[in-house]
């Protein structure tokens, strides 16, 4: 029998690389595309219905498509010299170019337009402010963007000095005040009718008077020093909302109805939740009533309804009037989707913040709406987002947003062609795609920062 010999490596191998196949692009397509028969099967039909759909827009945008020119007449095929002397077969990008600054500012004097630029400016610091975590200085940050942003795009889109009455009842009246003194007397009864209330409640409820009191006080302080800044004369030459258009009337629409609905959804679910059955009874009736009517409806009414409840001399714009019913309407939509939160996080967590003296608004802001609005990222982005497209409502009511402008740009015979139409709605589909895009990837990063083991 022959003598078996045996070794004993003292080194370890040294390592080999793996399997082409099994890396890089060639292993990504084999294990996602083709890892088997069907998936192999299913991936070659969406490869041609991808193909058969991509292909020919990318033809018409690009390979066809027309950039420079100065009327109709630059986008038939006879000025290209193609081969179909009286085809239009390609996207009418000159067009396009020759309404960009009609698209973005609608019919605002052109040489107010740089308050517009400004403002756009000023939007793209306050979403930073907001939106990039561990900024330095971030409370200053969401300072400017809650305060100083807002005061001062109104400010300079509309051009402050703003005549302020009486309002609230005329409640002045009883004093013989009018004009702006008028409105601070009006806003001075109202506070310390609110904080009485306040104060009322607190000693019902055995909380501290001051932590209630106080913060009502601030709240109309703030909102008399904000007044004040309106009716200041800055020089600026006043522009009205009637001449606003494109995507200017549709930023402004959107960002106040993301504004002010998240917050007013997150009163409005905690409302609907609470032990108190006025407070619950009247979240219920509002969240109910928004949401059963279409916002059509609530533009419509808004518009032409609402001035027939009005005095005659009431001047009501009718912009303001669109951002209070979207803001509504969206706000209805948000307590719905901030309930679903609060719905999902543990009884043991309200229990275990009670347990440890906390009061309600220390628990909700400290251990409970933290998780619960962490929950609903994607749902509250998903609100987000259809209001934006939403926006395109306003039409109704003689609103030209940025669709809008679009569509009345068709009146213009000198581009008008086959063609306009497509390209303009092309546009306006890219414009739109670029927002709601950008606003989904935000909330998957925020999703994937804030996640804390749920993630499979």
């Amino acid at each position: 029998m022959a003598q078996q010999t045996y070794y004993v490596r003292d080194t370890l191998a040294e390592q080999q690389p793996a399997p082409a196949s099994t890396t890089g692009l060639v292993g990504w397509m084999r294990e996602n595309l083709f890892n088997g028969p069907f998936n192999t099967i299913l991936t070659l039909l969406a490869l041609y219905v991808i193909y058969s759909v991509a292909w020919p827009v990318i033809e018409f945008v690009f390979i066809n498509g027309v950039w420079t020119g100065d009327d109709r007449t630059v986008c038939t095929t006879a000025a290209q010299g193609g081969i179909q002397p009286d085809g239009w077969f390609g996207g009418c990008w000159a067009y396009v170019g020759a309404y960009l600054n009609q698209f973005m500012y609608g019919r605002y004097p052109f040489e107010e337009r740089w308050r517009v630029d400004i403002s756009a400016i000023l939007l793209v610091l306050a979403l930073i402010a907001v939106l990039v975590p561990n900024l330095p200085f971030k409370r200053w940050a969401l300072l400017f963007a809650a305060i100083v942003f807002p005061v001062a795009t109104i400010v300079l889109l509309t051009g402050g000095h703003f005549e302020l009455g009486g309002f609230f009842f005329g409640l002045s009246g009883l004093a013989g005040l009018s004009g702006d003194f008028a409105f601070f007397a009006d806003l001075a009864i109202v506070a310390l009718i609110v904080a009485g209330a306040g104060l009322l409640a607190a000693r019902a409820t055995g909380s501290n008077p001051g932590s209630v009191v106080v913060p009502i006080i601030a709240v109309f302080v703030g909102i008399g020093v904000i007044m004040a800044i309106f009716a200041v004369d800055f020089g600026l030459a006043p522009v009205e909302t009637a001449v606003w258009g494109g995507l200017l009337v549709t930023m402004v629409i959107s960002v106040t109805g993301i504004t002010v609905s998240l917050p007013f959804g997150v009163l409005l679910a905690l409302g609907r939740r609470s032990q108190m059955p006025v407070i619950r009874s009247l979240s219920v009736i509002f969240i109910e009533f928004w949401r059963g009517v279409p916002l059509i409806t609530v533009l419509f009414m808004s518009s032409v309804m609402l001035p027939l409840f009005l005095p005659a001399d009431t001047d009501f714009d009718k912009l303001l009037r669109a951002l209070i019913g979207v803001a509504l309407f969206s706000s209805a939509y948000m307590a719905e989707v901030v309930r679903g939160g609060l719905q999902a996080i543990p009884r043991g967590q309200y229990e275990g913040a009670m347990a440890l003296g906390l009061t309600f608004w220390q628990m909700m802001r400290m251990i409970i709406l933290p998780q619960a609005l962490k929950l609903v990222i994607p749902g509250i982005v998903s609100t987000f987002i259809g209001l934006f497209k939403d926006t395109t409502l306003v039409l109704i009511i003689g609103l030209f947003d940025f669709l809008g402008q679009i569509q009345s740009s068709f009146a213009n015979p000198n581009w008008a062609s086959p063609v306009q139409a497509l390209s303009g709605y092309l546009f306006a589909a890219f414009t739109y795609w670029i927002f709601t895009f950008s606003m989904s990837r935000y909330s998957i990063y925020t999703e994937q920062r804030l996640h804390t083991g749920h993630k499979r």
